[in-house]
């Protein structure tokens, strides 16, 4: 070894979730449409990342643009999509438990032969009916597929929710199956994240404000993370991770000042 010191590798991409990051219900967060067009102005590709599974893809990149964010679909990755692709590899039909404004997403799949459970945040649609139907479907042999494990998200009231993590465990508790699953903090979504911006991981950054699932997915998958505080972020919770973030930020827009700082190499 020559004993030189190598710092962190340039930044050549840019993973931002959505929800608590970007915005709140349909309200953007201050700064975060700005921060979005600096990275642009930076030459900077980025993806949105995000667990989202109320909506499907062409509704988030419609809100994207109701907001003031230009973004065309590859640029968005949700669950639902590599689900999807799952589905149709393996030949398995869909049973549905997700929010009626994400089906779209699921169209024409297979509705005969092995069946897989998929599930979302549902919201409301979270009946007993439901719920017990799925669970019929898994002790009948089918497959559970979770589109995330998020305990909680920040609703558009400015107050958590329940998310689909606790709906999920409550059907592995009851059929003594194991969800595979396929949203953050998989290191597969990450692998499909950094394919998309064809970076290798130690030249993302990730920027969250679910530390568990955004920054420490982000982190076991070899990406630098920052936490922002906003959204679901509570005080101390980077205190709860195995590995400190690479910054904590108060918004986005600080976040995106921190990686511009840095010994940025755009593409």
């Amino acid at each position: 070894m020559d004993g030189t010191h190598h710092g962190p590798a340039a930044i050549r991409g840019v993973l931002i979730d959505l929800g608590g990051v970007v915005y709140v219900g349909s309200r953007p967060i201050e700064g975060a449409v700005g921060a979005i067009a600096r990275l642009h102005d930076a030459r900077l590709p980025v993806r949105f990342i995000t667990n989202t599974t109320r909506r499907c893809r062409r509704q988030v990149t419609g809100d994207l643009k109701l907001m003031g964010i230009e973004v065309s679909a590859p640029e968005v990755l949700t669950p639902a999509l590599m689900t999807r692709t799952y589905l149709e590899r393996h030949g398995l039909a869909p049973h549905l438990l997700v929010h009626p404004d994400l089906m779209e997403d699921f169209a024409g799949l297979p509705t005969g032969g092995k069946r897989a459970v998929v599930v979302g945040d549902a919201g409301e649609h979270f009946t007993f009916q439901a719920l017990n139907s799925a669970y019929r479907a898994l002790v009948s042999g089918a497959d559970l597929l979770a589109l995330a494990m998020n305990r909680n998200f920040m609703d558009a009231d400015g107050q958590l929710s329940l998310d689909a993590g606790a709906f999920v465990t409550a059907l592995e508790f009851a059929s003594r199956k194991r969800a595979t699953l396929f949203g953050k903090p998989s290191a597969e979504f990450f692998t499909a994240a950094l394919a998309g911006l064809g970076c290798g991981p130690e030249e993302v950054v990730m920027i969250g404000d679910d530390a568990e699932s955004d920054v420490g997915g982000a982190i076991a998958s070899g990406i630098r993370g920052i936490l922002v505080q906003t959204g679901k972020y509570h005080a101390g919770d980077e205190s709860r991770l195995a590995e400190p973030p690479a910054h904590v930020a108060a918004g986005l827009d600080e976040a995106v000042t921190w990686i511009l700082d840095q010994n940025v190499v755009p593409t």
